[in-house]
């Protein structure tokens, strides 16, 4: 079988690799890259996939790379995926998710081919609920709260019209928190984690910087994600959406006093205004029954070892640079 994985040099798409080589020999791993795509997330597995250069926002090479690969299964997880970068590039951000997701599936209806195709939608799709609306369900009104989530709004309704337009086999997911090992510094638990094992070194001076601490969010591991987005093409129906996270809910404050306890000396932490986004989800916790009933998936990973884990992995490239990754 091949397998073919966008976004395959970023935190989820090389973890999603290292599983799929470790759990299901035999498998063919693609990957899609650009010329200029970073592949140090790679560096473990790079001699077992095989990576094709391609734009998701060039029709025309992707309808050339999918005639010629014809894989069997597609994880779509490339994306401009920070919330706070949306806001200084919505339209960017709305031509990569949106016309990038357009082009794939058209490129899947030229080619006449029929693979199974995961959307990876966001939970930033539902935006600020209420008290009321807790735990979300699938079935919850959208309201999203930045241009990033108003493209992943984009991104899974068009993967539902293409189902229902033209049959392609596609499958949605509203990825809560997940996080883990080479998780982006722009990202609050992997910017808490970078600052400290800076502290920790001696490159970093004064308290760590963060923004909102009141937040509420439901953690999962990266490593469990990747685990479910495979059951989810193995036994799920064509055209469903699912809610998928973790167990472990938690204000960002809380989340960030786990971090500081892992740490190796005394950190202080200040409230930076410019870390604060114009307008803010602030409660996501999820209802995921609907996915367990389909896959019987449930986390495994604890959510102090997925901290331990990415504090872990930033000492290690302070480490080996004498600065954080950048």
């Amino acid at each position: 079988m091949k397998v073919l994985i966008t976004g395959i040099t970023g935190m989820v798409g090389s973890h999603l690799a290292e599983y799929i080589l470790s759990e299901h020999p035999g498998t063919e791993v693609h990957g899609l890259v650009r010329w200029r795509s970073p592949l140090e997330n790679l560096t473990g597995v790079r001699k077992h996939v095989c990576l094709h250069y391609a734009e998701l926002r060039d029709l025309n090479s992707m309808v050339t790379l999918l005639k010629k690969l014809r894989p069997d299964w597609i994880f779509h997880l490339a994306a401009q995926s920070y919330v706070t970068t949306s806001f200084d590039a919505p339209a960017d951000t709305l031509h990569t998710n949106v016309i990038g997701t357009v082009n794939l599936l058209d490129a899947i209806r030229i080619s006449e081919i029929d693979p199974k195709v995961h959307i990876c939608s966001s939970s930033e799709v539902y935006g600020q609920v209420t008290r009321e609306e807790i735990p979300i369900r699938e079935s919850n009104a959208f309201r999203p709260a930045s241009p990033y989530a108003v493209s992943k709004v984009g991104e899974d309704m068009l993967a539902l019209q293409y189902f229902l337009s033209y049959g392609i086999r596609t499958f949605r997911t509203r990825m809560f928190t997940h996080t883990g090992p080479r998780r982006g510094d722009i990202f609050a638990e992997s910017a808490f984690a970078k600052q400290v094992a800076e502290t920790e070194a001696g490159v970093g001076t004064g308290p760590i910087r963060v923004g909102n601490l009141d937040s509420i969010r439901t953690f999962a591991d990266v490593r469990d994600a990747v685990r479910a987005y495979w059951l989810l093409l193995e036994k799920c129906p064509p055209g469903e959406v699912y809610n998928i996270g973790g167990n472990r809910t938690m204000t960002i404050g809380e989340m960030l006093e786990t971090i500081k306890g892992l740490a190796r000396c005394k950190i202080e932490h200040v409230i930076d205004p410019k870390l604060l986004r114009p307008s803010d989800v602030t409660l996501q916790v999820p209802d995921i029954t609907k996915f367990q009933k389909a896959t019987g998936w449930a986390p495994k990973i604890p959510f102090e070892t997925t901290m331990r884990d990415l504090l872990d992995y930033q000492r290690g490239r302070t480490a080996a640079t004498g600065k954080s990754a950048p």
